[in-house]
């Protein structure tokens, strides 16, 4: 059945009558589709931004405030796992209360906290606010995406989805080129007070562009167990992720909160079949499509965000380049994303999301075969060739796979689909980190000492060799103070080719994990329920 949109156009939150779909919403600018598209891109600019920006950040923040280097760790854990926590709950209360309202709060609570962050005088107070900023930018990534499936036309939203890929994936590889400029040249403070001002912008916009649609059966009540052991089961997750480097994979604490988090997810699925409103009613993933979308979202993001991470420490750290440089050899890969987001978009439309989705994966799996090959003196064309290869293969696979999950999901949970949606890149993202971290630790506990050796260099105690090898994880070389310039050369260059050997095996397993997705891109079908409530306001 058809889902109808209950639409504010006063803009006070209050109910107009019904509107099918094919209405026109509203006349004027008041609900424009393009509009509000750019409304929508500017707020979630500020979340994708932040989760590369403060990286470039941390060294500064470190030394400013006097925090140790597992206090500066959690201004990006704390971050990351208030998102990926509280986004599908995040998606519910937009679908309850209506998405306009919801990414108007979170626009307004993300800037506030990025304005506190500047304040701040303490790491305590930075990752208080941090946490916050995670928490607010939760509901306003869910929102948006429910915004633009309400606001859209069928034939559209493929095209609207793929600017709004692209200014994500714009915003998270350009983060360490404006996060380089910001500190270089004013202070840590100003990566978190230029935030102020977007948001402000986009609250000006939101107020005066969107419309607030809701669908008629949304549900009205929460299901305030299901939210708790949903958010129990995937901070246990999250957490477990977070540590394991720390830890250890063997570690019990690990697999104690890994336990923990299968058991959290038993019991909500068990839950969600008993309750009358579902947080998430598990019929949503008889979706074979919506279920694969889902699956393809966390391999791109582990198979992006965890070969993304050696990256930058290999420009900085091996080749010696300032965060600035580093960002502008990114640029490639960014710029692909650019221009491939809206192409992709409309290649989804003309065949529908499969084929773009297989040949995008396969093309990322290429690229990051090509960076497993990678060396200390690799020129910045060939690493050029494979970052922008990058970007043009997880283009289709950005737009298409939040396509497929959002157009196969009822109207009526927009919002939770798009939390969905953005909970898998989160929890890619962090199990990529956390696995190719671990295949990078392991490749260069097992390859230093012998390389150490073959170079002639003097025996390491195990504790020096365990402080080495974490040095050389991040592709820092282990030279002390004091050290003699030739025996620093060598030490450098064991290092430097140590590191290379781990971001290589690295790659290799990110480049199989794009191979797995390709299978799983072609059990993706266009969304059945992409029409259903899409306004179809003149474009």
């Amino acid at each position: 059945m058809t889902s109808q949109t209950t639409i504010d156009t006063t803009g006070s939150g209050g109910k107009a009558p019904a509107t099918p779909s094919g209405a026109t919403p509203g006349k004027g600018l008041r609900g424009h589709p393009w509009l509000t598209l750019i409304t929508v891109a500017v707020g979630v600019m500020m979340v994708a931004l932040d989760g590369t920006i403060v990286a470039i950040a941390n060294p500064a923040i470190q030394k400013d405030l006097g925090a140790t280097f597992a206090q500066v760790q959690w201004i990006t854990n704390g971050y990351f796992l208030a998102l990926a926590v509280s986004l599908i709950t995040a998606g519910k209360l937009g679908d309850r209360f209506g998405h306009r309202q919801t990414f108007l709060i979170g626009v307004v609570g993300f800037a506030a906290a990025s304005g506190a962050i500047g304040l701040s005088d303490s790491i305590a107070l930075v990752v208080t606010f941090r946490v916050l900023q995670g928490l607010f930018g939760a509901l306003l990534m869910p929102a948006a995406l429910g915004l633009l499936r309400a606001t859209f036309p069928a034939e559209k939203l493929n095209m609207a989805i793929g600017i709004w890929g692209m200014v994500i994936g714009a915003s998270t590889a350009g983060g360490p080129i404006l996060g380089g400029v910001l500190v270089e040249h004013v202070n840590w403070q100003s990566v978190f007070f230029i935030n102020v001002p977007v948001g402000v912008l986009a609250v000006v916009l939101g107020v005066w562009i969107l419309l607030d649609h809701r669908a008629e059966n949304a549900p009205r009540s929460f299901d305030i167990l299901g939210i708790a052991l949903l958010s129990a089961a995937m901070f246990c997750l999250v957490w477990a992720l977070i540590k394991a480097p720390e830890w250890g994979w063997g570690d019990g604490r690990t697999w104690a909160f890994i336990i923990a988090s299968v058991v959290g997810f038993a019991l909500f699925a068990f839950w969600e079949t008993k309750v009358r409103e579902p947080l998430i009613p598990l019929a949503l993933f008889r979706s074979v499509p919506l279920s694969a979308g889902v699956v393809l979202m966390i391999l791109m993001a582990i198979a992006f965000m965890g070969g993304l991470f050696f990256v930058t420490f290999y420009l900085q750290n091996v080749h010696g380049m300032s965060p600035i440089d580093a960002g502008l050899h990114l640029l490639p890969l960014t710029g692909m994303m650019i221009v491939g987001s809206p192409l992709a978009g409309a290649m989804i439309t003309k065949v529908g999301p499969r084929i773009p989705l297989a040949g995008g994966m396969a093309l990322t799996a290429i690229a990051m075969y090509g960076m497993s090959t990678l060396e200390t003196d690799t020129g910045s064309g060939i690493m050029s060739v494979w970052f922008a290869l990058l970007g043009l293969g997880l283009a289709p696979v950005m737009v298409g796979a939040t396509e497929v999950i959002v157009g196969n999901a009822p109207m009526e949970l927009s919002g939770v689909a798009g939390g969905l949606q953005q909970a898998a890149m989160q929890i890619g993202g962090s199990l990529g980190t956390a696995v190719l971290g671990a295949v990078m630790a392991s490749k260069v506990d097992s390859d230093l000492a012998d390389n150490w050796t073959k170079a002639g260099l003097p025996p390491l105690t195990p504790e020096q060799e365990h402080q080495a090898s974490e040095a050389v994880q991040v592709g820092v070389p282990p030279v002390a103070p004091g050290t003699p310039d030739a025996i620093a050369a060598k030490i450098t260059g064991v290092a430097h080719d140590t590191f290379i050997s781990g971001m290589s095996a690295a790659s290799l397993v990110a480049a199989g994990v794009a191979v797995v997705a390709v299978l799983v891109a072609f059990l993706t079908k266009r969304g059945e329920n992409a029409g259903a409530g899409a306004g179809a306001a003149h474009i």
